[in-house]
């Protein structure tokens, strides 16, 4: 956004065929880009790869970890088309359900996957899972209780 304010184009300045593209029609592309993204990433990262004609990777970890951040991502902005008001960012629900999609891939990769990890390789890992739920959770109890308090 912040380059589109820069080259002077506001959201008007979106042409559709049938009249101005709506803050909702862009909302619901972008979100089904990321989640279409996302979907692929998760579930065929080697054969996107090959695709796309860019190196295979040779572990899928990092490339399933981008593909549930691009499906959060893709559900936050659909959470975000739903509501009415006027907002900035995809606010506390999008993070939670950022964090919620990594911290699940992350530890379905540590559950089931053969990643060879040391100890603190595991330790790390584990912990950022931990942080990532726990942080939602938090916002999660702060959205539902009503104590966010606007700057």
């Amino acid at each position: 956004m912040l380059t589109l304010k820069l080259a002077g184009l506001t959201p008007e300045t979106f042409v559709w065929p049938s009249g101005t593209m709506t803050r909702s029609l862009l909302l619901t592309i972008d979100g089904v880009i990321n989640l279409c993204l996302g979907v692929l990433l998760v579930l065929f990262p080697s054969t996107i790869a090959t695709v796309l004609g860019i190196p295979r990777p040779a572990s899928t970890f990092y490339p399933n970890i981008l593909g549930a951040v691009l499906l959060g991502i893709g559900i936050a902005l659909y959470m975000e088309r739903r509501t009415h008001a006027r907002t900035r960012g995809l606010g506390l629900h999008g993070a939670i359900v950022i964090n919620l999609c990594a911290a699940f891939v992350l530890a379905a990769w540590l559950l089931l996957g053969d990643l060879g990890l040391s100890l603190r390789g595991l330790v790390t890992l584990w912990s950022v899972v931990g942080i990532l739920v726990t942080v939602s959770f938090a916002e999660l109890a702060c959205v539902r209780g009503g104590h966010i308090s606007q700057p």
